[in-house]
């Protein structure tokens, strides 16, 4: 750095001796506060003669974490899935390419892809659109070094939900630490009372989660009123009630179970089960759970406020969904002083989304969006274009 500046230095003090000699002559001799302030202008001088050289794009945050998701799928192929932000999410099939899958399949382990899949072929995910408009060379090391919109800027929806087909040959001496590949994907409640059976949709039952192709259960060891309550979510109704577990227990007694998960703790705010933590057993887990049974569900099927009859004695509702195309979703309006008015999209995410689609009668909610994706509002409360967010309730 000194070596750079050596000859404007000298420049600079060729100049000022000649300076001083005129104002010398001139002037009868130089005073201290001019010479401060000429020493003062040269140093920015010199400063701004050479700014400092920008350093590389930083990294985004901590190392990503990556999962192969959806079903029917082989074990080196599915929807991509990034853990970004403590936040999975997916990743749109806009403007996606072989060389993106290659990047995306060295990140899982595998030495290169045969292909990739588009418009969510394995399943449409949940939480956040982490990336869209990906543009790989096809030689990154990451998927943060291609070009892209910028993390959670997307305006695509999870019906876009890119897939990507690996060859199913690993990188020698690959570490899969950093790859989550089983995780739970689909669930459902199991009735076992005669009058379930024929009811529609289920509100009552057995926890289950996919296993291979048939269904295994859940210890309830541990199981409390916030798995419920995600459980619940999950199948689209806002809230979960007691269950008669002695019932249950009597049923359960003479069936063959197959445990698949256990130590289940959700702080009851999550969309999906997949997002509490949980363990898998593993090997034969026929009689795993100990003293414990299935865990096993009741739900309030709550009446959503778009088919309540407008009766002039009811409650103005204070919260309404406007511009979506079907009944669950659409832009979030509030009712204050007698004027509604929108939410800005700052931090708005599932979390916040599902609040509303819960007080609305439904369950959690499937997708937070943002930019003004079901138009921008009229209310003072939006913060210019792209700033009204919008969901879809389960």
């Amino acid at each position: 750095m000194l070596l750079h500046l050596c000859p404007i230095l000298v420049q600079f003090w060729s100049s000022f001796a000649c300076l001083s000699l005129q104002g010398h002559t001139a002037m009868g001799g130089w005073a201290w506060p001019e010479l401060l302030v000429l020493l003062g202008s040269a140093w920015l001088w010199v400063g701004s003669a050479h700014p400092t050289a920008p350093g590389p794009t930083p990294h985004p945050g901590p190392q990503l974490r990556f999962r192969l998701a959806g079903y029917p799928r082989k074990h080196n192929e599915g929807r991509v899935e990034v853990f970004y932000n403590d936040e999975w999410g997916t990743i749109c099939d806009d403007d996606f390419t072989l060389s993106n899958a290659h990047v995306l399949c060295r990140h899982l382990g595998f030495v290169a892809a045969t292909g990739w899949a588009h418009s969510a072929k394995y399943g449409k995910g949940v939480g956040r659109i982490w990336l869209d408009n990906v543009n790989c060379a096809g030689t990154e090391k990451s998927i943060g070094d291609c070009k892209h919109r910028g993390w959670g800027n997307s305006d695509c929806s999870h019906e876009e939900d890119a897939g990507v087909v690996c060859k199913d040959e690993r990188i020698p001496g690959f570490k899969d630490s950093n790859v989550i590949e089983s995780h739970v994907e689909e669930v459902r409640l199991r009735p076992v009372v005669s009058g379930g059976r024929r009811q529609l949709p289920v509100t009552e039952g057995i926890v289950e989660v996919r296993y291979k192709d048939s269904w295994a259960q859940i210890c309830d060891q541990g199981w409390d009123s916030h798995n419920s309550r995600v459980i619940c979510g999950m199948m689209g109704f806002p809230a979960e009630k007691k269950v008669n577990r002695n019932f249950y227990r009597l049923f359960t007694e003479r069936q063959q179970l197959n445990y698949r998960l256990h130590s289940v703790s959700c702080t009851g705010t999550e969309v999906h089960l997949s997002m509490c933590s949980f363990e898998f057993y593993r090997g034969n887990s026929s009689a795993a759970c100990g003293a414990g049974m299935p865990a096993v569900v009741s739900c309030h099927r709550a009446v959503p406020f778009h088919t309540i009859p407008r009766l002039s004695l009811l409650p103005q509702p204070r919260i309404r969904l406007k511009g979506g195309a079907r009944v669950g979703e659409g832009r979030v309006e509030v009712l204050k002083s007698n004027e509604w008015g929108t939410v800005c999209d700052d931090r708005w995410n599932l979390q916040s989304a599902s609040v509303v689609c819960r007080e609305l009668g439904f369950g959690s909610a499937k997708e937070a969006l943002t930019g003004a994706r079901m138009g921008q509002g009229e209310a003072d409360g939006a913060e210019g274009p792209g700033s009204i967010s919008s969901w879809s309730c389960g």
